[in-house]
């Protein structure tokens, strides 16, 4: 049977939607906005969504529709001290009125309350809203110290508790490979659930070669590079292993809590197999 008109309208579900919003042109306003961006250079996971809520306006109500679970961070002002990171309570969010809704001032409250209405039985019940203390909102100011922290905060506890729950398990023990011209090879399970941002820093420690994952391409660092179509990586760290060269395959470990692959190499320089 063909889909009705009003269901190929609607968007596809999802487990989590991530929302920032505010206005990036005014300063710490756009915090929610810049969140969105960092959490897709990091890697979104399948079953996740992004949506700036700075652009999409009153859009974001229907991107709710089918998604089990909703994330919503925008910028508040309180008199709080700036950065200061406030999680909404549930029983908050149980009405809220539909007032002062338009499309140049489309705030978090506006995007619940008009959500219910439009959507009405089809809106999410779990909804979680992160709001961020703002020191300025100055035309074309960047975000400021303080809640350029907090968003970190937010941005880690929103990995934490509703991403990675997405993200494919990977095994702790992972084999590589070291190129003769100079790459390393990871698999696509390995380079999906561990560098999930395709950025990371490579760097000799002893006798182990770390590769660390990083939020994303502007932290700097290397690039993981797609180089089959299953999704396979490779990144050229040629550079680090200038005086160490490797050839062959190695075994590494994830390490939790450094945060890195650690691989040994000691006895492994030009080893094929």
């Amino acid at each position: 049977m063909a889909d009705t008109p009003e269901a190929l309208l609607e968007p596809p579900g999802c487990d989590v939607l991530v929302v920032g919003c505010g206005n990036l042109l005014r300063g710490d306003d756009g915090v929610g906005p810049v969140l969105v961006r960092h959490l897709w250079e990091r890697g979104v996971p399948d079953g996740a969504k992004l949506v700036d809520g700075g652009t999409a306006g009153m859009d974001v109500a229907f991107q709710m529709r089918g998604a089990r679970r909703v994330v919503i961070v925008d910028a508040a002002a309180t008199g709080a001290a700036p950065g200061t990171m406030f999680e909404v309570p549930g029983a908050e969010l149980a009405e809220l009125p539909l007032q002062g809704l338009h499309t140049h001032s489309f705030r978090w409250d506006h995007a619940i309350a008009f959500a219910r209405w439009a959507l009405g039985g089809d809106c999410p019940t779990d909804i979680t809203v992160f709001l961020i203390e703002v020191a300025g909102v100055e035309m074309g100011a960047e975000l400021s110290a303080p809640v350029t922290a907090a968003m970190e905060q937010v941005i880690d506890r929103i990995e934490r508790h509703f991403l990675a729950p997405l993200r494919p398990d990977a095994d702790r023990d992972v084999t590589v490979e070291f190129t003769a011209d100079g790459y390393l090879r990871l698999d696509a399970a390995t380079a999906a659930a561990r560098f999930p941002s395709d950025a990371v820093a490579a760097v000799l420690r002893d006798d182990e070669f770390w590769l660390i994952p990083l939020r994303g391409p502007r932290s700097g660092g290397l690039l993981l590079k797609q180089r089959t179509p299953a999704g396979d990586r490779s990144v050229l760290v040629s550079e680090v292993l200038r005086h160490s060269p490797l050839h062959g395959v190695f075994r590494g470990c994830w390490d939790d809590e450094q945060t890195a692959l650690r691989i040994p190499i000691a006895g492994g320089r030009e080893r094929d197999g």
